[in-house]
């Protein structure tokens, strides 16, 4: 049975993710190696991220996982995240033909119940219910993609979730599903509309 978090949990790369998706019942992002310094939109969404949600940090246990937290702790309050660390095990993942620089295992190469005790303690009731997504279909149909005005309503939904500007449609979906699904999106919506009414 998987683990249910509400935190957001953020990893180095896509097979840490695979690895953990296996075990965890959470929102899980990467910070795609040494790329999260450079890319300013994950950067902005893991800020509104930490402050709703809190943000749990799992990197390998080898110098590049300490200079991605470094960055990690650089731009987030502290109060906000949660840093769980791997043991630094010696050895080689099955599916890389060599070890990795420093010859440690990483996130994807932790055995399962190790894992699993580490993040155990964030855990929360299983009967929580799932926040229902926003589809691509739904965005379409309400204008934010595929329509002459669609860069403009995105952009006043940007401003109203506090979220960057000049979001693409695909990012501004997934921020919007991150925060909260069709409760926060249909209120938005709502919002946007009493908004246009005051202006009209």
């Amino acid at each position: 049975m998987k683990l249910k978090l509400t935190r957001v949990v953020l990893v180095e790369g896509k097979y840490d993710k695979i690895k953990l998706d296996s075990l965890l019942d959470a929102t899980i992002l990467t910070t795609h190696g040494f790329g999260i310094f450079k890319e300013a939109e994950k950067k902005a969404l893991l800020r509104r991220l930490a402050k709703e949600r809190g943000l749990i940090v799992v990197t390998d246990s080898d110098g590049a996982g300490r200079v991605i937290r470094g960055h990690i702790a650089s731009i987030l309050p502290r109060e906000q995240v949660i840093h769980l660390y791997i043991p630094k095990i010696k050895g080689k993942e099955a599916r890389k033909a060599e070890a990795s620089k420093e010859g440690t295992l990483g996130v994807e190469g932790m055995e399962a119940d190790l894992l699993r005790s580490l993040f155990a303690p964030y855990a929360v009731d299983a009967d929580i219910v799932d926040t229902q997504p926003v589809s691509k279909f739904r965005f379409y149909e309400d204008g934010f993609t595929g329509a002459p005005d669609s860069t403009k309503f995105r952009a006043k939904l940007e401003k109203l979730l506090d979220l960057p500007d000049d979001l693409t449609a695909n990012a501004l979906l997934e921020a919007v599903n991150l925060l909260g699904g069709l409760p926060l999106y249909e209120d938005a919506l709502r919002r946007m509309e009493s908004s246009a009414e005051t202006e009209n």
